[in-house]
């Protein structure tokens, strides 16, 4: 099964490796999930929380620049 970008429960791990691109977002706002080894364990729903991010804004973001 194909991953969806706006799966809650996407690991960090899996949207990297489907749509690399996406890993520009996090790294422009200073994130450090890309290269993290608990990428496979965290969500984007966790890391807008960490980070006290809007998870709506993040995952149109996210979208763009999937171009989804």
């Amino acid at each position: 099964m194909r991953p969806d970008l706006d799966d809650p429960d996407l690991p960090l791990s899996r949207l990297f490796d489907r749509w690399p691109a996406t890993a520009e977002v996090f790294l422009t706002r200073r994130m450090l999930c890309p290269g993290c080894p608990i990428a496979p364990f965290h969500t984007v729903v966790e890391a807008c929380a960490e980070y006290g991010l809007d998870e709506d804004e993040f995952r149109r973001a996210l979208r763009l620049v999937a171009g989804i």
